[in-house]
């Protein structure tokens, strides 16, 4: 990408985190956002973000190092130094190794008393995962004949008899005979939007909610709503990770900052559990981190009962069109594509994100990523680019290394504003929205013939 692609790119999401603010409610003196100012004092009790600089240490080699601390290092260009989420004591830790640790902006923001009692609801209006299954059964109940409501797996708790949660998928399609199988022998090229693998990541979660009415709510009267889902089957897994999401909605007004799901690992507060992203049987690796490291990836490859239940839908709806060495192509006669929302730090991810070496598909896979780039402007790399480390283990490495099938993670929302972190104001997600509908309709449109240059 050139340097001019990236300032224009830069300047257009300015313009638009500024049209986004407009919106917002003023904010209070001294308030702050990652990347952002620094706002004067943080709040001792509850953690912050951090920006991390050292006078001898270049910031991606600062980064592995805080990683392999034990620090929650963040995804994110490293501006501003390597940003962390993190308490006043593990800051004042890191002064004393002679860091420079700069107070980046709170992790809450204000959520207005009217909101905070809605049912099934947190956070001034996100939706818990008892939340997600009421209104997946809705839909499937009002809309039969566009929506098969189906469960591929359990949560961890689940399969400990400890409550816990199914996890959800629907299909969702002008159904005809043979059509919402959970075997390849539905004709219909298949998309798969899932959100909330990382359950703090909050905005994930409503863009798939709203991503569901979008296409129910629109077939018959929007054209190319309706041409898509006569031809396609649109599958969405809008909780990935309940048991997670559980925990994060715990506490209405100050979420839990929990990324992993809740396997027990002898660890407390949010070091329990397992990195679902990291947990894949695609380049699964040990070294990801230790058992209370927010990428613990898990005692062995797909241990998590989570990752199975999304590995086997997935290898069951889709046809492997790819030969098992990591650089052999997948052929032109693939079908389907697949994205996994995360938050935040406005890219557009293609694979590989293991290594730096191109995907043996590299010109159609960034091709692909290029289109959804032009509805939600954001940033277009692969491997480590514009993040702080590799992610080996990942579900959309996962889907293209071992079936062939694009798969893409799209990290949404900004590094910088009012909008900013995992846990942005309620009413930043219908901006969110607006950027990226257009992005998972270029993706789904792509499901047809995904790979027409074969490279």
């Amino acid at each position: 990408m050139t340097r001019f692609a990236l300032s224009r790119r830069s300047r257009l999401r300015s313009v638009l985190a500024a049209a986004t603010a407009v919106l917002l409610p003023l904010l209070g003196a001294g308030l702050a956002f990652p990347g952002g100012a620094a706002a004067s004092v943080p709040n001792a009790s509850e953690p912050a973000y951090y920006d991390v600089t050292s006078p001898s240490t270049t910031a991606t080699g600062l980064a592995a190092d805080l990683t392999q601390r034990g620090y929650d290092v963040l995804e994110g260009r490293l501006t501003h130094g390597v940003p962390i989420l993190a308490t006043a004591a593990e800051a004042q830790r890191l002064r004393h190794r002679g860091l420079t640790v700069r107070y980046a902006g709170p992790l809450y923001q204000p959520v207005s008393a009217s909101v905070r009692a809605a049912a099934g609801t947190y956070y001034g209006g996100y939706h818990t995962a008892a939340g997600h299954e009421a209104h997946n059964q809705q839909v499937a109940s009002a809309h039969p004949d566009l929506v098969v409501l189906r469960s591929i797996g359990q949560s961890w708790l689940k399969t400990q008899g400890r409550g816990g949660h199914d996890i959800q998928a629907l299909c969702l399609t002008k159904i005809k005979p043979g059509d919402c199988a959970t075997s390849t022998s539905g004709a219909k090229p298949k998309f798969t939007l899932m959100a909330q693998m990382h359950a703090r990541e909050l905005a994930t979660g409503e863009l798939a909610y709203m991503w569901i009415d979008y296409l129910v709510g629109n077939y018959g009267t929007n054209a190319d709503v309706t041409r898509l889902m006569d031809t396609t089957e649109l599958w969405v897994i809008p909780i990935a990770n309940p048991d997670g999401v559980d925990i994060v909605s715990s506490n209405s007004t100050r979420p839990v900052s929990q990324r992993k799901n809740a396997h027990d690992n002898g660890c407390s507060g949010t070091g329990r559990g397992v990195d679902l992203n990291r947990n894949s049987s695609y380049h699964w690796d040990v070294n990801q981190g230790t058992k209370c490291s927010e990428t613990y990836p898990g005692a062995s490859a797909a241990s998590e009962p989570e990752t199975q239940g999304i590995q086997n839908l997935l290898a069951g709806i889709y046809r492997d069109t790819k030969p098992s060495a990591d650089f052999s192509p997948a052929t032109t006669d693939t079908t389907g594509t697949f994205v996994t929302l995360h938050s935040y730090a406005e890219l557009n991810i293609y694979p590989y994100g293991w290594t730096n070496t191109l995907a043996p598909n590299n010109d159609d896979l960034r091709t692909i990523a290029t289109a959804m780039s032009r509805s939600n402007h954001y940033d277009v790399v692969h491997g480590d680019g514009g993040l702080n480390y590799f992610a080996p283990g990942a579900t959309d490495d996962w889907i293209y290394g071992t079936l062939g099938v694009p798969g893409y993670t799209i990290e949404v929302g900004p590094n910088s504003s009012s909008c900013s972190g995992f846990f942005p104001r309620y009413s930043c997600v219908p901006g969110f929205w607006n950027l990226n509908v257009g992005a998972f309709m270029a993706l789904a449109n792509a499901a047809a013939h995904p790979y027409p240059t074969g490279h």
